[in-house]
C-alpha cells in the first residue's frame, strides 16, 4: 500500500469579542405638599341691653293707712269740710221746704227734731289696713339687641413645583477578545524542498 503525502492547509480563526458596560439612567421625582394657610377671624358680636325697670307705687296704701303728708291732710280736711257744709245746706233747704208746706196737714217738726237731735252712727274700721290692690307695680323688662357679624375664613394656597433629579446613563464599550487567524501548511513542496510554514 502506497501512502502519499497530500499537501494540507489548516486555517483556525477566532472572532473578536466586544464588551459593553452600561450604567442605567436614574430619575427621581419628589412632589412637595402644597403650602396652605387658613385663618378664621373671630365673629364680631355686639350686645346692647337696656336695664329693666320696676316701679312700685304705694301711695294709695299709705293713704289708706292715714299716713299722709301735711299738704294732703289739709286738702282732705278741706274737701271733707266742703262736703259737710254742702250736706248741711241741702238738709236745711229740704227742711225749710217741708216747713213751708205745713198747711198741707203735715207735721215735719217732730221728724226734723229727731233728725237734727241724733247724729248718725259712725262707722269704725281698722284704719291701718290698706285696701286691696292699693300697691301698684309696673315692670318693664329689659331689651336685648344682638348683632353678629360673621367673618369669612382667609385661605392662602401656594402650590409647590415638583423637584426632579435626573442622572444620565452611560455606555462603556471595549474589546474583550481580539480577533486571530492561524494558518498551517503541511506537506507542501517548493522546488523539491519540503517545508512547513506557520503564519
Amino acid at each position: 500500500m502506497i501512502f502519499m503525502d497530500i499537501p494540507q492547509i489548516r486555517i483556525q480563526s477566532q472572532p473578536a469579542l466586544i464588551s459593553i458596560q452600561t450604567n442605567t439612567a436614574k430619575r427621581t421625582i419628589e412632589q412637595p405638599k402644597a403650602t396652605q394657610e387658613i385663618r378664621q377671624p373671630k365673629a364680631e358680636v355686639d350686645i346692647q341691653t337696656s336695664p329693666s325697670k320696676l316701679t312700685i307705687d304705694q301711695s294709695q296704701a299709705w293713704y289708706d293707712m292715714n299716713i299722709r303728708s301735711p299738704e294732703e291732710m289739709n286738702k282732705d280736711a278741706a274737701r271733707e269740710g266742703y262736703q259737710k257744709v254742702m250736706q248741711g245746706i241741702a238738709r236745711r233747704t229740704r227742711q225749710g221746704e217741708q216747713l213751708m208746706k205745713i198747711e198741707n196737714n203735715s207735721n215735719p217738726i217732730p221728724s226734723q227734731a229727731i233728725e237734727n237731735g241724733n247724729d248718725k252712727q259712725k262707722q269704725f274700721n281698722v284704719g291701718w289696713i290698706p285696701s286691696v290692690f292699693s300697691v301698684k307695680t309696673n315692670y318693664q323688662p329689659s331689651e336685648v339687641n344682638i348683632n353678629v357679624q360673621i367673618n369669612k375664613p382667609i385661605i392662602n394656597h401656594t402650590p409647590n413645583k415638583p423637584v426632579i433629579q435626573y442622572q444620565r446613563g452611560s455606555v462603556n464599550t471595549g474589546i474583550r477578545q481580539e480577533a486571530s487567524l492561524e494558518i498551517d501548511f503541511e506537506n507542501l513542496k517548493f522546488q523539491g524542498m519540503n517545508f512547513e510554514m506557520l503564519i
